[in-house]
């Protein structure tokens, strides 16, 4: 199987093979193989742009519109070097990669690093080729459930609240049980979560850990107005 074979599966149109098969060649093989069409790393550099521009926008029409803070954390965890290396795993699009054989026997085509920037470069080729519309349709199937599963319930909301304070290491977060009321086996915890000593945010739920990140969802929500 191809690249061309794998565009083909989804439908997806090319011109310029030359061009898309550029986006899989790293620089180790172009230092062993002198005629090769030359590495991939200009077309990264692009692809990156175009899927944060990809990215944002996807996020930007979600419903009920999320808040600039969170559009903007979210984007960043949608496109970091591990998301995309995962992208490239599940559809297995790192087999086309063209290595040199140091690389590839230092586990080059599994690094994250190697395979999110071919990623980048192979999203890049397809819209230099296509343009914004055809990349966009694959882009919403290779990545549409990623972007689905970057909501409240595996959304990291405790560690991007520390992140988005980690600035400043004097600051501290605390998350402190306001209340606990109801049955034993059905209660509801009130927890704050507390930026040195004021309270940002407020959060209910059946768990004491559920409560702490819906806290801390709820002081990012704030903090991301201000």
């Amino acid at each position: 199987m191809s690249i061309f074979d794998f565009l083909d599966s989804y439908s997806i149109p090319y011109r310029n093979k030359d061009l898309i098969s550029q986006a899989f060649i790293h620089s180790s093989y172009v230092n062993e193989h002198k005629s090769a069409l030359g590495d991939n790393e200009r077309l990264e550099f692009m692809g990156d742009a175009v899927l944060q521009i990809y990215s944002a926008e996807r996020l930007y029409r979600i419903d009920p519109p999320l808040p600039e803070g969170l559009m903007s954390t979210r984007r960043s965890n949608l496109v970091s070097e591990k998301a995309l290396a995962a992208v490239v795993r599940e559809y297995g699009l790192n087999e086309f990669l063209m290595l040199g054989v140091g690389e590839e026997k230092n586990g080059g085509r599994d690094r994250d690093s190697i395979i999110s920037d071919m990623f980048e470069a192979f999203i890049c080729a397809l819209y230099l080729d296509q343009g914004i519309e055809v990349t966009y349709r694959l882009l919403d199937d290779l990545m549409a459930e990623h972007i689905r599963q970057i909501d409240e319930h595996t959304f990291d909301y405790k560690t991007k609240l520390q992140e988005y304070v980690q600035s400043d290491s004097r600051r501290s977060i605390v998350y402190e049980t306001i209340s606990v009321e109801g049955p034993n086996n059905d209660p509801e915890f009130e927890v704050a979560v507390k930026i040195d000593g004021l309270t940002y945010g407020v959060g209910r739920a059946s768990s004491k850990k559920q409560a702490q990140k819906n806290a801390a969802k709820n002081a990012l929500e704030k903090l991301a107005q201000l």
